[in-house]
Parts: C-alpha cells; sequence; structure tokens
C-alpha cells in the first residue's frame, strides 16, 4: 500500500446539481478536490463517483453524503425527490463499495455538512448544533455530543418537508403541498422571480435595489426563518449555522431570514445565535470523509 493510499479516505457529497469529491487526510486536511455535474441516471451517478475518486487517487475509504433520505445501516436510499430521477432504492453503499472496493460509509448530505461543521468548522466544541443547508433543496441535521440524531426511520432532519403558511399554495418537490421547500429553495426563489439567469443575478438585482429581487428573497428567508425558529423550540440548539448556495444571497435574504426566526421563537431561544457556516461548500466533503475515516479505522 503506498503512503498516500495508508493516509487518505475519499469525501463525496452528491447533491442534485453537482458531485463534488475530495481527498481528505486524517486531521481534516483537503487534499486535493474535483467536481462534476450529477448525471440523470443512478448507475450514472454511482459511476461518476468512482471514476471522480479514482482520477484523484488511492484511498482507504471513502464516506458519502447524499441527497435523500438515505438509512447509513443498510446504505440504501429510502426516498428521493426529483431533484435526482430514480434515485430512490438505490444501493449506495453497496454500489460504490463494488466499483471502489474500499469499505464505504454513506448517510443524508446534510449530515454530512453538519458533521464536517461540527469537526473542524463553526461548531467545532459545541454540544447541540443545527445545521440547515439551503441549496437546491432544504434541509438540516441536528448533532448532540458530535453524533448526528438519524431518528427512527432515518429520515431526521427533513427540515424542507415542514409546513409553513407562505406555502400553502406550493407544491414542493417531493409531491406534498405546502412544505416550505417549495418557496424556500433555490429553485423556488429563481422561479419566483422569473427573468434571472440564475439566483447569484437575482441576489445581485436585489442589492442594486429591485424591489421586486428583495421581496422574493424575503419571501422565501421569513418562510424559512418561521420553519428554522419552531425547530429551535423543539431542540433548544446551541448554535444554529445556515449554510448552502441561498444562504450566499447576502443581508436582503439574512435579515429577514432571522426577522422570522425572532417572530418564532421562546425567549429563552432570543439570544441563540443564527449564522453562516465557516466551511463553505467544502463542509460536505470534509463530514462525509469524517464518516470514511470511521470505517477505515473499524476495517
Amino acid at each position: 500500500m503506498t503512503q498516500a493510499a495508508a493516509n487518505l479516505v475519499a469525501g463525496v457529497d452528491i447533491g442534485g446539481t453537482k458531485i463534488a469529491t475530495g481527498l481528505v487526510a486524517e486531521d481534516g486536511t483537503l487534499v486535493r478536490s474535483a467536481t462534476v455535474p450529477t448525471p440523470r441516471r443512478p448507475d450514472a451517478v454511482l459511476d461518476a463517483v468512482a471514476a471522480l475518486v479514482a482520477d484523484l487517487g488511492p484511498v482507504v475509504a471513502a464516506g458519502v453524503g447524499s441527497a435523500g433520505v438515505i438509512d447509513p445501516a443498510s446504505g440504501r436510499v429510502l426516498s428521493a425527490t426529483d431533484a435526482l430521477p430514480g434515485w430512490g432504492g438505490t444501493d449506495l453503499r453497496g454500489g460504490l463499495t463494488a466499483r471502489l472496493g474500499v469499505p464505504v460509509a454513506v448517510d443524508n448530505d446534510v449530515r454530512a455538512h453538519a458533521v464536517g461543521e461540527c469537526w473542524l468548522g463553526a461548531a467545532a466544541g459545541l454540544r447541540h448544533v443545527l445545521v440547515v443547508a439551503v441549496g437546491t433543496g432544504v434541509g438540516a441535521s441536528y448533532v448532540v455530543d458530535g453524533v448526528v440524531v438519524n431518528g427512527a426511520h432515518a429520515a431526521a432532519g427533513h427540515l424542507g418537508h415542514v409546513p409553513v403558511p407562505a406555502a400553502a399554495a406550493s407544491t414542493c418537490p417531493c409531491g406534498g403541498t405546502g412544505h416550505v421547500e417549495a418557496v424556500a429553495s433555490g429553485p423556488a426563489l429563481l422561479a419566483a422571480y422569473g427573468d434571472a439567469p440564475d439566483l447569484a443575478a437575482v441576489a445581485q438585482r436585489a442589492a442594486d435595489g429591485d424591489g421586486r429581487a428583495r421581496e422574493v428573497l424575503a419571501r422565501g428567508a421569513a418562510a424559512l426563518g418561521q420553519a428554522i425558529g419552531g425547530v429551535m423550540n423543539m431542540l433548544d440548539p446551541d448554535l444554529v449555522l445556515v449554510t448552502g448556495g441561498v444562504s450566499q444571497c447576502g443581508p436582503e435574504w439574512w435579515e429577514p431570514l432571522r426577522a422570522g426566526v425572532a417572530a418564532e421563537v421562546l425567549p429563552p431561544l432570543r439570544d441563540t445565535v443564527v449564522r453562516a457556516g465557516a466551511l463553505g461548500s467544502a463542509a460536505a466533503v470534509l463530514g462525509a470523509a469524517r464518516l470514511g475515516w470511521a470505517v477505515a479505522r473499524a476495517a
């Protein structure tokens, strides 16, 4: 075994639009990384992950965070939205173990993101941490004493499917109605604005004073803040981290988000900090790698 293979695992983040992969040392150092667009077929997704890892170099294990309801015990995708067509039912761990030839750990992508922030980021050293990721979809993860809460059916953390009044007439990608993801995700915000090439353009227009852009961002952010505040009342976290591409929309998004949280939380929680994560897009890759290191040590 080479020195590189003895000291590195692959961390993989599978999202609805891209797959990010990195080689990570045991101390969390990100050695190399690469991304590719997410293919539309499940087998093609697994093939793309295997090709990325092979291109980056030899590893002793891999950790994977994926969109969807992921069961870490069975290694399967229990369900997924149309952001990843046909992804539900995929044997994620089995398919990648066969392709990579090393032990593989799998979990939800937002949980991996939370593990990264609790290991090396803004939540390091804290006991109770709520991480919310807002991008192609909306998800969350709750970490207690460094351990992710998966729930009885591996479905804990799907904040995007919490109902809010602002989404009452909107259809969620899961097929339900009234879920916050239907009005607060990146695609939902872009669709609500209409005439823009991407969400970054909407955010820039809001910063430049475009009233409609500001209204669209504020409506989605306030609805998300309401959902976050309700979850905070139930979980009482030390810190709330909000991450993902939508969180980069600037103060025109952050101010109504925080206002939405403040309108919902109980008095003892009013001083709980709600802030951006520290690791950015690397958090999920690093958190997935942390999962990979756990199975590498156990092998």
